[in-house]
């Protein structure tokens, strides 16, 4: 199963660009959080310094880089073209880079006002943006797994807005809400039914597409999203109505959906058709890997969920979620994403006489696998730090630092040596007869 691509449909360059270069800023400022605080980020998940850091992850990193890979991939994939990009794109960068300061800094200082502003400001831009996709996405029909999927991560993401508006609001105002089966819930709608479903539909693509592979089978592709949702939902009612047994049981399903999911992809690349294991395989390797650990633990805690007792099941879990799955998932998309859109709008601008240089001449492999392996080193030292804080957490914490930096590092030579060529590429059309 191939997704048709209709790459005239393709936005400017600095719409989606703007979000890729940001999001690696603000994991490295994670980092730095980390090796500010040290140990007493591991002390618990509930205090603000640990807050504040896992927000800067799923705010700062992945919901600021999977907005701007939606602006590119509606209009590609979708065929779902948004009104002025660049300005939508504008508007939302500014309103996400600024909300997600300013909560951040309401939870590292346990500020109501920065926190509600901060919320607020979130909640307006990612509105904004769920109201300009559903005018594009009016009318287009599910006639793919991969649209059907950025249909129903919208609906997550929307899901994820209200939950999280509710909780500052409650915050704030001393609303008397379950605020912790709340905070799971949130954290389940953010990750398996906004980043799960949207990485879903974006891998249906992406997968065979850069990394070589078979099709997804159709079957399952069709129903992975519909069965997470199903799950959240499950789980959504047994909080609103306090029936413990029925959340269980939306956790199962969404971890075997899960499950499901990173199995067959892992299948599909033993198939690939490249040799050569380049970093983005290398990034997906890992990000699998996590993944599935952090399912079955999933998994065995709604069966049992005294394991969530055990010390650092809660951290080790969140670490293999965001810092071991998802964001390699992404880092690996950016190392394939950036070079190739690089490349797509030099051959435009050529205009079929001036040939795009190689992508690896935009981004070389041996400086994405040289990143790919400090980031290893930062995840094993993360997890680590879970059960020996005092020994190696602010270690963690410069080396998660260091990475992320280098990945936009590399994403920032990538975009020189692409505005290098587009000045060539000009030049020796001004000159040609």
């Amino acid at each position: 199963m191939q997704a048709l691509l209709s790459f005239e449909n393709a936005p400017p360059f600095a719409a989606p660009l703007r979000f890729f270069l940001t999001g690696p800023l603000f994991a490295a400022l994670a980092g730095v959080l980390l090796l500010v605080e040290g140990p007493a980020l591991f002390v618990s998940r509930w205090l603000p310094a640990t807050l504040a850091a896992t927000h800067l992850l799923t705010v700062g990193f992945m919901l600021q880089i999977m907005l701007g890979a939606l602006i590119q991939v509606l209009p590609v994939v979708a065929g779902a073209n948004l009104a002025r990009p660049l300005r939508v794109a504008s508007v939302l960068h500014v309103g996400l880079t600024a909300g997600t300061l300013l909560l951040v800094a309401g939870f590292l200082w346990s500020q109501p006002l920065s926190l509600a502003v901060g919320g607020g400001l979130l909640g307006l831009s990612v509105t904004y943006f769920l109201v300009v996709t559903a005018r594009a996405l009016l009318g287009v029909p599910s006639t793919s797994p991969t649209i059907r999927g950025l249909k129903l991560s919208m609906a997550g993401l929307l899901a994820v807005v209200v939950l999280g508006v509710a909780m500052v609001l409650a915050l704030g105002q001393g609303w008397a809400l379950p605020l912790a089966a709340l905070t799971d819930l949130h954290a389940a709608w953010g990750l398996g039914g906004w980043a799960g479903t949207l990485l879903a539909a974006m891998g249906y693509v992406v997968v065979p597409m850069f990394q070589l592979t078979p099709g997804y089978p159709a079957r399952p592709s069709w129903w992975f999203p519909v069965v997470i949702v199903a799950a959240l939902l499950s789980w959504s009612v047994a909080v609103a109505v306090d029936l413990p047994i029925l959340a269980r049981l939306g956790q199962a399903l969404l971890a075997v959906a899960g499950l499901a999911f990173a199995g067959l992809t892992w299948h599909l690349q033993g198939q690939r058709r490249r040799a050569r294991a380049d970093a983005t395989y290398r990034f997906w390797q890992i990000g699998l890997a996590a993944s599935l650990l952090a399912l079955l633990m999933l998994l065995a805690a709604a069966f049992s969920p005294e394991l969530t007792e055990l010390v650092g099941w809660t951290l080790v879990f969140g670490i293999l979620l965001i810092a071991g799955a998802f964001m390699p998932f992404i880092s690996g998309m950016l190392y394939k994403i950036v070079p190739f859109l690089a490349w797509l709008h030099l051959q435009n601008q050529g205009q079929a006489k001036i040939p795009a240089p190689n992508m690896n001449r935009i981004l070389a492999d041996t400086a994405m696998q040289k990143q790919r392996w400090l980031y290893a080193l930062a995840l094993a030292l993360l997890l680590g730090a879970v059960f020996y804080p005092a020994w190696l957490a602010r270690p963690a914490g410069l080396l998660f630092a260091l990475a992320n930096a280098g990945l936009c590092f590399n994403l920032f030579g990538a975009v020189r040596r692409y505005r290098h060529h587009a000045g060539e590429i000009r030049e020796k059309l001004a000159l040609a007869p």
